[in-house]
This record gives structure tokens, sequence and C-alpha cells, in this order.
């Protein structure tokens, strides 16, 4: 009764009229930087945050919320019609978005991500109304060494990741731990790998990497060729509906990535990014053809998206019951609510339950609203399809140049992303996956970071990954999936030498 109560008292905050339209105006201003690639939901809410000191702190937060999660649902636009992650974590919905859109199925894989989206949000959403004591007892136990492991078992699932090869894919992911390293060391401010450029002292920019990757990769690769149109005729909404075997195949894989996405999001330093890319990885072992990931399956498509939009919701677990922010973007968020005199932790669902509960009301309107939002603009979105490459490519370049442009207003990220273009490019040529190298790239920090705390508090010694129960059962599912992987690539040696 008591949450039935606190949710009837969330619903009343949120129809209020201004609380409303700052939820509606946040959540559509998200949908549109997801469908732009290189802004991404920090630097549109650090541009709002000087807008939230004139407006009252419950329109305020929920008005920056709605940018965060409206964010995730936009993001996987660009990512299957132009193969351009509209935030990192649609990045893994470029494997098979993309090549859906390429056999002419663009309208089903939208319709599949907004109704993925959803299902994860709300997912994530019932977590945070349900579980978020839980969640954040299971989130405490984590420390450097559960960090350190549940890291490694990223990397190591991030060959399942790739198309082709084990070996090439695991090349990826230590190549881009190594790009990771690049900058400024965060323990001793050493500047490492610059090159002799003083514009490397901040690293390698995650938006850089992965435009460069995805988006210039992909136009370098098709440049030369006239891409004809693979719509035919009008998009119907009936056109745009799954087949009965598409939702099948779909709803399990949705139902897996909304609990990862869930469990994900509540630890700080993974989130949405790091739970898509595992949620693919694991449809992808528990495939009974593997062989069909990267070529268009939906179920590629699915499971990542409703994992990021989960992860996006319960993120805000620890951000509003400990007051500890478990990303950039939520670190921001945070800095909102201190800035209105509000101090998010424990005591928050006490002395704000018109804001807490207010906030969790706004996500359920928010993600209706981005539904009936989403599904008409479908077509607008897959009509970018029937535009000839010789218009298409230059306005993709131009958008890429922009969005590289506009995270630092540095030229030399535009250089960076040329690099990081021909770097795509050459690896397509050589049937290397972009996917473990940007996965690397992402948790090769947390990596490096957590392991230092954990050797510092073992007094370096490695014991600590095998005398703490949550970390040994990471490593053994770690080297469970090795051995798996080993023995699959041993049998499919076996039938070739057969065949």
């Amino acid at each position: 009764m008591d949450t039935i109560n606190n949710l009837i008292l969330g619903f009343g905050v949120t129809f209020q009229p201004a609380v409303l339209m700052f939820c509606f105006f946040g959540v559509l201003m998200g949908m549109f930087i997801g469908v732009l690639p290189g802004i991404g939901p920090l630097a549109a809410i650090s541009l709002l945050l000087p807008i939230t000191y004139h407006i009252e702190p419950t329109a305020a937060i929920v008005m920056l919320a709605g940018v965060y999660y409206g964010a995730e649902y936009g993001g996987s636009t660009a990512s299957i019609l132009l193969n351009i992650p509209g935030t990192t974590a649609n990045a893994v919905t470029c494997l098979d978005g993309y090549p859906m859109a390429m056999q002419g199925r663009a309208g089903i894989a939208l319709f599949m991500t907004t109704v993925a989206s959803l299902v994860g949000g709300i997912v994530g959403i019932a977590s945070l109304i349900l579980f978020a004591p839980t969640i954040v007892e299971i989130g405490l136990k984590f420390g450097a060494a559960e960090y350190c492991a549940l890291m490694v078992f990223g990397m190591v699932a991030a060959t399942s990741v790739s198309v082709g090869s084990p070996v090439k894919a695991n090349a990826m992911v230590v190549f881009g731990v190594m790009l990771s390293t690049i900058g400024a060391d965060l323990n001793s401010g050493v500047i490492r790998f610059d090159f002799g450029f003083i514009q490397m002292m901040d690293g390698v920019s995650l938006v850089v990497l992965a435009m460069g990757l995805f988006g210039l990769a992909e136009v370098i690769k098709n440049i030369s060729s006239d891409r004809k149109s693979t719509l035919n005729e009008k998009v119907t909404f009936r056109s745009m509906m799954p087949t009965r075997e598409d939702m099948k195949m779909s709803a399990k894989p949705i139902a897996r990535g909304s609990a990862i996405g869930t469990l994900l999001g509540t630890l700080p330093g993974t989130g949405a990014a790091v739970a898509a890319f595992v949620s693919y990885a694991v449809e992808k072992k528990l495939a009974r053809d593997p062989s069909r990931f990267g070529k268009g399956a939906i179920e590629g498509i699915s499971a990542p998206e409703a994992a990021n939009n989960a992860g996006a919701q319960s993120a805000f677990i620890p951000t509003l019951t400990l007051g500890i922010p478990g990303s950039a973007t939520m670190a921001v968020m945070m800095g909102a609510l201190i800035i209105h005199g509000i101090q998010p932790g424990p005591m928050m669902l006490t002395e704000q339950p018109e804001l807490f509960w207010g906030l969790i009301a706004s996500f359920f309107i928010g993600n209706i609203i981005l539904v009936f939002l989403n599904i008409p603009l479908i077509q607008l979105w897959v009509s970018m399809l029937n535009i000839p490459a010789k218009f298409l490519y230059p306005s993709i370049l131009v958008v890429i140049l922009i969005g590289v442009y506009s995270v630092h207003n540095s030229t030399f990220d535009v250089f960076l992303v040329a690099i990081a273009g021909t770097l795509g490019y050459l690896m397509y040529i050589l049937r290397f996956e972009g996917a473990p190298l940007l996965l690397g790239f992402v948790l090769g920090p947390m990596l490096e970071q957590n392991f230092r705390r954990a050797m510092l508090l073992s007094r370096g010694e490695l014991d600590i990954f095998i005398e703490r129960p949550i970390s040994l059962g990471l490593i053994s599912l770690t080297a469970l999936i090795l051995i798996l992987s080993a023995v699959g690539s041993i049998v499919a040696a076996r039938r070739r030498r057969r065949g």
C-alpha cells in the first residue's frame, strides 16, 4: 500500500501542467539528440543545466532525466539507418541494425527497437520502485576486485560480439585497451603515449573513435558505389509491424536484456553501454545459429536496446538512493539536484518524496510519450534510405565532423576521426571487427583503475581475486566462456576438415 500511495503522489506531481510540459520537452529533445550522432546526452544536459536555475526543481530534474533516457531511444535510429551510433550504448545496434536496413527491413528494425526500449525502460522503472534497496545492497558488495573481475568478464564476452575469428576479436580487445591508456595517468598525472601532441593529454575521445570506426569507415566503404534504395514502396504502419516469428525470436532476448541492463545499470562505471554489449554477447552465446549475428539478426537489436534503456533507468538507483553517480551524465544530474539544495542519498525518500516519486512517475509518462513520438516518425527516418549516395554521404560526413568538433571544439579531433575512419576501413578489409575494440576501449580505464585499487588493498597479492566470492564467481564464469570458445573452435575446425 505504501508503494501504491507513493506512486499516486508521484503521478499527482507529474500531471501538473508545468512538470508535464518539461517532461515532454525533455524526451523530445533527447530523442532528436540521440538521432544526431556525436552530441550525446551528457553534452545536452550540460548545456541545459543553466536553464534549470530558473525552473522549479521537480520540473528541472524531470526535463534533464527525459533528455537522458530519450537519447537512448533516438540513438538507435542513426545506428540502424546510417551505421553511425547515436550514443555509445547504441554502437552495438549497428552490428545487426544496419544489415537489416540494407535488407529492406529498416521499418521493422526501428519498430522493434522502440518496443524493446519501452519494455526495457519499464523493467528498469519497476526495479527502481520494487528492488532499489536489494539492488543497491548488491552494488555495495562490489569492491575493486569485483569490478576488475567484471571488466575482464566483459572483455572476454566481447569475443562473442565479433562475427569472425575469436583470435582477431581478442586482438581487437587488447588494441582497444591499449588505446584507452593514451593520456594522463589517473594516479600520477604523467602523460602517456601522447606522441608529442598536447591535445592527446586527455586521451582519445570515445565519440571520435566510435564515429570513425562505424560512421566514417562506412562512408569510405560505400563512397565509390552509388547505393541503390532498399525501399521500393511507401512505408506503411502494416509494413513496419514485425512478423510473428520476429516477435517470438525477440521476446526472450528483450527479457534477458532488460534484466542485464537493470543489474549493470546500478553498478557505477558500467551502465547502459556495457549492458548493451554484454546482452549482445549473451544472446550470441545462447543462439542456435550464432553465424546469423552481424547479418541482420533481430535478437541483435532487441536485446541491446532493451538493455541500454533498462540501464538508463536503473542508473538513477545509486544516484538517488546513495548519492553515488554511476556515470558522468549521472554526476551532472546529481549536480543539478545539489544546485537546487537537494542532497541525493538515503534521506531523499523521506525529505523529498514529491521529487523522488514525481521523477519515477515521469519515467512512465516519458517512455509512453517516446513511443507515440517514435512510431509516427519511423516513416520519416526510413525515407532517408531513398536519398542518393551522392547527397547522403556528404551529409553524413558533415554530421560526423560537426558532431566530433562540438565535443571539445577541437580541429585535432577532426583529424583523429579521419584516422579512426581509415583504421575502420582497413579493419573491414582485413576482417577485423570494430565492436570488440570499442568495448576494450570503454572498459580499459575502469580495468586499470580497479586493478590498481585491488593491488593496493591486497598489498600486491593476487589472492584477493579468489578470496572474494563475487570476483571468484566472475573469474570462474570467464574461464568457462574461454573453455567453451576453445572447444567450439576445435569442433568447428574438425568439421571444416571433414567437409
